[in-house]
């Protein structure tokens, strides 16, 4: 098969974009005919289309207001209330630069953040404001605070999230942007150093939805949108803002963290037929007691990222509410998914293929295209890929390749155009002298009925030799002595290559995951370490 082919027979055409483009002020556009129409359901309050157009065109013409520039940033420290699409949008439409950042960081990240991104304001959730302060603090900096839920703040150097929406901006026209102007950042994770500001253009936000929300989700009008990835995401970003608001569609924000009893209110209160969540969401999910019957949902269809969904998760999922889980790989790089499972086209236990619009390609280590059925690293090609890392140019060199963008993925790719993924290329073990996939080996044992989750690792011995190590947690009420542990390494042998098996079982009650739910492997290598 050749690799560089896959995607390539229905590439869009980029001139269907106009040069000069804000895309706030498309999404505006777009929905003039739905001022009526609910756009977003939080945890306090509703909002019709004609609302969120009223506040991100005053939210706009307060930042001009209060002195902030075009292309000038302002940080978003700000839980999923109405008022984050409300600044996000603003400022686009400003021309001024939006920072959503993650809400769970400590003070040290966001004061690196406000002088990284020399951050003009900074609008803050009242709870994030002890440390948003703190932040100030560590900084040096006097950046100005406007707090969402707090109307009359009585502390210095904090003002109301509504002094922002105060100056009347219905006649005012949008920045006269370049589809390829920057419009806002997105940091990553930071789990190998500092979390790298990567920078995204108007056009990204459009071809997301162009690609993949509109043809693959299939966002319609009529759709009730749910995503459990916030909108400081990418994945959260593109399923709670740019899709629903394309289609014109009703989205909930949920304010607090998404635990599978939250998330059982909400589908069973507001009945959405579309729902974005993440592996380790939907295997909490399937294991409560508290799971809603397939009668009490609405849900048509659903979508997976950030890590791979287990076979046995999509099909014990699919068997209960009667709805698809559409798994996927995306990255903040490429700001949304690009490579995906499709209602017609599923496979549980793999990506998908690529989404249109999008080429792929797995080279070797020498940069050679790999064989069908051999792991490679993953390489994408496609217009929502991002401009740069800000201020890091030996690591924005090393991820922008030209037209391509190296993903730190492995996988592999069967005959017929299915990618399976094979872990980060980090996390890949050599065992024995030959590679071993941890998605693989996890695949397995999560088929085994007395798993609930697990993760594999690689740890080395006191010989210098590799072995292969898995963590697990078990279902409740199983017995997590040496008789499942012999079990489970059984399993394995029995369904992989014997150099594939892990030497040791280490039961856990909970496997250590970033805010997106990504399980963090690099711990539980730390603590192998520890042990040995």
């Amino acid at each position: 098969m050749d690799q560089t082919s896959q995607g390539a027979r229905t590439a869009p055409d980029m001139r269907e974009l106009p040069e000069r483009f804000n895309f706030a002020a498309h999404l505006l556009q777009r929905n003039l005919g739905n001022h009526d129409r609910l756009a977003y359901i939080d945890d306090t309050r509703r909002q019709t289309y004609g609302e969120l157009d009223a506040s991100v065109r005053a939210f706009a013409a307060g930042l001009i207001a209060h002195g902030v520039r075009p292309e000038e940033r302002i940080l978003l420290v700000m839980h999923d209330t109405i008022d984050m699409p409300v600044a996000l949008l603003g400022a686009l439409y400003a021309g001024v630069v939006p920072v959503p950042v993650n809400t769970l960081l400590p003070a040290s990240d966001y004061a690196y953040m406000l002088q990284h991104c020399s951050a003009r304001l900074a609008i803050v959730t009242a709870p994030l404001l002890p440390c948003m302060q703190e932040a100030l603090q560590l900084s040096g900096l006097q950046t100005p605070l406007f707090v969402t839920g707090m109307p009359t703040p009585a502390l210095q150097g904090v003002q109301s999230f509504e002094a922002l929406l105060a100056t009347d901006g219905q006649d005012r026209p949008p920045e006269d942007t370049h589809a390829d102007q920057i419009a806002f950042w997105l940091y990553s994770s930071g789990s190998t150093g500092r979390p790298k500001g990567t920078v995204h253009t108007h056009a990204n936000l459009y071809w997301t939805a162009t690609l993949y929300g509109t043809p693959v989700l299939g966002v319609g009008r009529d759709d009730i949108v749910f995503s459990a990835a916030k909108l400081f995401f990418a994945y959260g970003l593109g399923n709670g803002l740019t899709f629903p608001l394309t289609a014109g569609a009703t989205t909930i924000l949920m304010a607090e963290r998404p635990t599978p009893a939250a998330i059982f209110e909400r589908l069973v209160r507001y009945r959405p037929t579309l729902f974005c969540g993440v592996p380790t969401l939907y295997v909490g999910m399937l294991a409560s007691p508290d799971l809603p019957t397939r009668a009490q949902v609405a849900l048509r269809l659903c979508a997976s990222a950030g890590e791979a969904l287990p076979r046995e998760v999509g099909e014990r999922f699919k068997a209960h509410f009667g709805a698809d889980i559409l798994d996927g790989l995306g990255s903040t790089e490429m700001l949304h998914i690009f490579l995906s499972n499709r209602s017609d086209d599923l496979r549980y236990g793999c990506s998908g293929k690529p989404v249109p619009g999008y080429v792929l390609e797995l080279r070797d280590e020498s940069g050679h295209p790999t064989p069908v059925g051999e792991i490679g690293d993953l390489y994408i090609r496609g217009p929502s890929a991002a401009l740069l890392y800000w201020t890091a140019r030996e690591k924005s060199r090393a991820t922008f390749q030209g037209e391509w963008v190296k993903s730190g993925d492995k996988y592999q790719v069967d005959a017929a155009g299915f990618y399976t993924y094979a872990g980060r290329s980090d996390d890949m073990l050599k065992v024995s002298g030959q590679y071993v996939s941890p998605i693989e080996v996890e695949g397995v044992l999560m088929s085994h009925s007395s798993v609930l989750e697990c993760a594999v690792i690689g740890h080395v011995d006191a010989e210098g030799l590799t072995r292969t190590v898995a963590y697990v947690v078990a279902r409740a009420g199983q017995d997590t002595g040496d008789a499942l542990a012999m079990d489970l390494k059984a399993w394995v042998k029995g369904k992989l290559a014997p150099h594939k098996y892990p030497r040791e079982i280490l039961f856990v009650d909970d496997l250590p995951k970033t805010a997106t739910g990504k399980i963090q492997r690099f711990k539980l290598r730390a603590l192998s370490d520890r042990m040995s």
